[in-house]
This record gives structure tokens, C-alpha cells and sequence, in this order.
């Protein structure tokens, strides 16, 4: 089957947990069917020639992720129809190149990968589609955990046009998937008439894994995310605001890396607090971090993070959202806390006992191993292609 994807993040290397899905996605379609990738690119020194993906893709092209004004996008959204993500983004060439690719070979299949991508897909001229991962969760929550009636009005108004330019987009789609039962059931309740959902869940290729071999040093804590996903920003403020004081009053030495682009989104200086940027390769970092931490409070579908640090060997504390949609068990695969004062004894827990760090790092792989192996999930995925190519 000849496959056009079409790409919101540029996924080499994969360096975040969009990157990360959407590189393995491709690698298991390539094993069957003749792909062409059309991405953003989301940073400005991407390598359509990258070799990983060459050996993958027909074809690899990208065209430049739009910018825009963010005073001019904030009127623009309170008179679109459109989510405000939307607005001011779309982006000509996409649509050019789009269309020069239809017109000059057949494809069978346009899979488009979250919002942005997806926007593009009802200029496809009525090609049989994939939404893959749609997600919900975020904006949800937003408005409906909202702090003040101020902010509940803004993110109600979010939420309605984003459930509304849904449904509409949806039309346009043969298919959907989402990473778990939770945004299933949340897209079913907010879309009536959706397409058909299947749960395409997050997970790593373990092989990408072995090669890491690095010594973990005490003390040391690590948190990868993009500042570009709101939910990443807010679990790095309330981490470092209200956590992290309480781990450093009982390890004065402790240090926190964050990784992931920092989208112009700053959290609170702290001493032996360091944000590293974006980092091309974070696996030798998360392996050589005593803890991982995943302290997110907002948001949908399920963390990477989790599941690559799990691979790496490194323990992970989590609060109960961050844990949301994997089959995980407290004391078992990883340590859950969703309050400041317990977060913070569950790290300091950690941090003193290696034997319960051993144990929990290894029910983690092997829970990993069992359920969240690319090699495995790469069967649903292949199940759902071939069903849409049958239609």
C-alpha cells in the first residue's frame, strides 16, 4: 500500500515523546508498505537526508512550520471559528505540496499525525485517512479544573471551538486512533458521530535501548519534556516550586536536569535546577539519572517519558495523572504521589534504598518488555491499515 504521512513534528531524532511515537510509527509501516513523509519542521536544522529515515521512506520532504504573531494570533482567535493552535498557522506550501504529491503518484492511504497535520487532510480530495492521536485531554481538563471564573469562560471558549472544528474535521476520516481507553472514551462523549477509534497505545522499541549503558549517580533527578506541551511546562513549575524545596531540605546536593525545548516558557530559578534546551539523543542522560520524574498534572493520552525511562532502567515517580492509562502498579513498576509533601518523601524514599530502586527498575523492563513493546503494538497498527486498505 502506498501511504502518504503527513507529520506535525519533523520525528529525527526522536527526541521528545511526539517524535518518539511517530519515528516508531513509521518504522513498523515501513515494514509493509511504501511511505512517503511530508513534515513540519519543527526545528530549524532538520535532515530530510537522515539516514534512519531514508531507510524507512520512499521520500522524505519538509516544509517550514509557520510563524506567527502572538498579538496579532490572540485577536485572530477570539473571531476564528478555528482553535486558536490553529490559528494564524496554516500554511501554503503545506497545501502546494500537498497537492503535487497527489497529482503526480496514486497514493491509497493519508495518515495524519495529531491536529496540525490533520487540518490539512480535507484538501486530500476525499483519500481514505488516519487521524492518528487525537487528543482531548488537555484542553478538557483546562476548562474544567479552571482556577477562576475568568479562567473557566477562556478555556470553555477554547474547548467549544476545538470540539466543534473536531467533529467537522472528523468528517473527513475514515479512522482515528488515540493512546488510551481514557481518550477513547472522551472523544466518544465529546464526538458522537466520530469515525472509528482504535487505541494505538505509546511504547518504545527496546532494541534502541540495549546499546545505553550508563552508571546511575545519586542524587540525581531528570524530567524530558517540551515546554511546547503546556502540561510539561505546569508539572515543571509545581515540581519546582512546591516539590523540589522539600527534596533539597533532606539532600542539599540534589540536582534536577530538565530537558526538552523551553518554547520561550520559563519555570522558577532554583539552585542545582538546570534546563538544558533540546537535547538530539536524551537516553544517556535519563540512564544516568537516579530517578525519573513525571509529576504531570493536566493533559491526556500517556507518557512517554515513563515508558522510555522504564527501558533505560531508571525508576520513575509519577503523580496519578502522569501514571494515567498504563498498566502500572504503585510499588510495583514505579512510586505514584499527587501532593507536594508526598511526592517529595517518595523521592527521598528512593533516593535511600537502592534495593527498592533494583526491584522497581526491573518489574518496569519487564512490564515494558510485555505490553508496551513496539514489536507488539506494531500488530494493531498493522491490523488497522490493512483494514482501511481493504475499504
Amino acid at each position: 500500500m502506498r501511504i502518504l504521512f503527513l507529520s506535525s513534528w519533523f520525528p529525527y531524532p526522536p527526541s521528545n515523546g511526539s517524535k518518539l511515537r511517530t519515528f516508531n510509527l513509521l518504522r513498523e509501516l515501513s515494514r509493509q508498505h511504501d511511505v512517503t513523509l511530508l513534515s513540519f519542521a519543527d526545528q530549524p536544522d532538520v535532515d530530510p537526508a537522515a539516514p534512519a529515515l531514508a531507510g524507512m521512506c520512499r521520500a522524505v520532504e519538509v516544509v517550514a512550520t509557520p510563524c506567527r504573531s502572538a498579538r496579532r494570533a490572540a485577536w485572530l482567535s477570539f473571531l476564528r471559528t478555528a482553535p486558536r493552535s490553529l490559528v494564524g498557522t496554516r500554511s501554503p506550501e503545506m497545501e502546494q505540496r500537498i497537492g503535487e504529491l497527489l497529482s503526480a503518484s496514486p497514493f491509497d492511504l493519508v495518515i495524519a499525525s495529531q491536529l496540525q497535520a490533520a487540518s490539512y487532510v480535507p484538501s486530500c480530495g476525499g483519500l481514505t485517512a488516519l487521524f492518528e492521536e487525537v487528543e482531548l485531554g488537555v484542553l478538557y481538563e483546562q476548562f474544567a479544573h479552571a482556577p477562576s471564573v475568568l479562567r473557566r469562560l477562556r478555556y470553555g471558549l477554547t474547548w467549544f471551538k476545538h470540539r466543534r472544528y473536531l467533529a467537522r474535521l472528523l468528517r473527513s476520516f475514515r479512522a482515528c486512533t488515540v493512546v488510551s481507553e481514557r481518550e477513547r472514551a472522551l472523544l466518544s462523549s465529546t464526538v458522537p458521530e466520530h469515525p472509528a477509534i482504535t487505541v494505538i497505545p505509546n511504547g518504545v522499541d527496546l532494541a534502541d535501548y540495549a546499546s545505553v549503558h550508563q552508571t546511575p549517580q545519586r542524587n540525581r533527578l531528570i524530567f524530558t519534556g517540551s515546554f511546547r506541551y503546556i502540561a510539561n511546562h505546569d508539572a515543571m513549575c509545581w515540581f519546582v516550586r512546591d516539590v523540589y524545596p522539600l527534596i533539597r531540605a533532606g539532600v542539599p546536593d540534589i540536582q534536577l536536569t530538565i530537558t526538552g525545548d523551553a518554547a520561550d516558557r520559563r519555570v522558577p530559578d532554583t539552585p542545582g535546577v538546570v534546563h538544558t534546551g533540546h537535547v538530539a539523543d536524551v537516553r544517556p542522560l535519563i540512564a544516568s539519572s537516579w530517578i525519573s520524574v513525571a509529576p504531570v498534572r493536566i493533559g491526556g493520552g500517556t507518557r512517554v517519558k515513563i515508558l522510555e525511562a522504564m527501558a533505560l532502567g531508571t525508576p520513575v515517580v509519577a503523580t496519578s495523572k502522569g501514571a494515567e492509562g498504563l498498566d502500572v502498579r504503585h510499588g510495583v513498576h514505579l512510586l505514584i504521589a499527587d501532593t507536594p509533601h508526598a511526592f517529595a518523601e517518595q523521592v527521598l524514599h528512593l533516593l535511600a534504598d537502592p534495593e527498592l530502586r533494583a526491584e522497581l527498575s526491573r518489574n518496569a523492563r519487564q512490564m515494558v518488555e510485555a505490553r508496551y513493546n513496539w514489536t507488539t503494538i506494531g500488530r494493531r497498527l498493522a491490523e488497522l491499515v490493512a483494514a482501511l486498505g481493504g475499504n
